[in-house]
């Protein structure tokens, strides 16, 4: 017995050795937050009394794929958090079409803040994230694609501020649309 000494909690569960205990704390804290407009200024308030990179980037993130992933691991490299704006089902129709989006908003946020490298989901309902891009102030703003930096929504709001714009390449073969229609071939 003197062989097994454990280090941990006993709980009405079962056993939590405290390695493990801290690695759901520690997973705990790396969870996104789903955040309500009026939640925004706190967070920002919250972000900034330390120092680091805020990374803001937006988009519809539907049916959510490897594509997805991999740029939003690269747009957090690129600071300390990433603050991901993610539109609403009605703009995403007003973008898409009535058919669009596949997968309702709450759920695409849910999925997106469950991702180690996403700090923070808030939704927007404009079609573009120029008013949300004006409240955030990020210290780098992303997009993916093919676009010019300086075709970006929130360029000028960004680099007056002292701020930078990157653009990241889609991961090729990767996208929503070709999903959507893969499901429909297969019928």
């Amino acid at each position: 017995m003197d062989r097994l000494k454990r280090q941990g909690t006993i709980t009405g569960t079962g056993f939590f050795p405290d390695r493990i205990r801290g690695t759901l704390n520690y997973r705990s804290q790396l969870l996104g937050e789903i955040l309500e407009e009026a939640e925004l200024e706190h967070w920002l308030l919250t972000f900034r009394q330390k120092p680091g990179k805020l990374v803001f980037t937006n988009g519809c993130f539907d049916i959510l794929h490897s594509g997805h992933v991999d740029y939003l691991q690269k747009a957090r490299l690129l600071g300390d958090a990433l603050m991901v704006g993610l539109n609403n089902d009605a703009s995403v129709r007003k973008l898409k079409g009535n058919s669009r989006p596949i997968v309702e908003e709450n759920s695409r946020a849910s999925v997106l803040a469950a991702l180690r490298v996403v700090d923070a989901v808030i939704l927007f309902g404009e079609e573009t994230p120029a008013r949300l891009i004006e409240k955030v102030l990020p210290d780098v703003l992303v997009k993916g694609g093919d676009y010019r930096a300086e075709e970006i929504v929130g360029y000028q709001t960004v680099t007056r501020n002292g701020g930078n714009v990157k653009v990241l390449p889609f991961l090729e073969g990767h996208s929503t649309s070709s999903i959507i229609e893969k499901i429909k071939e297969q019928g």
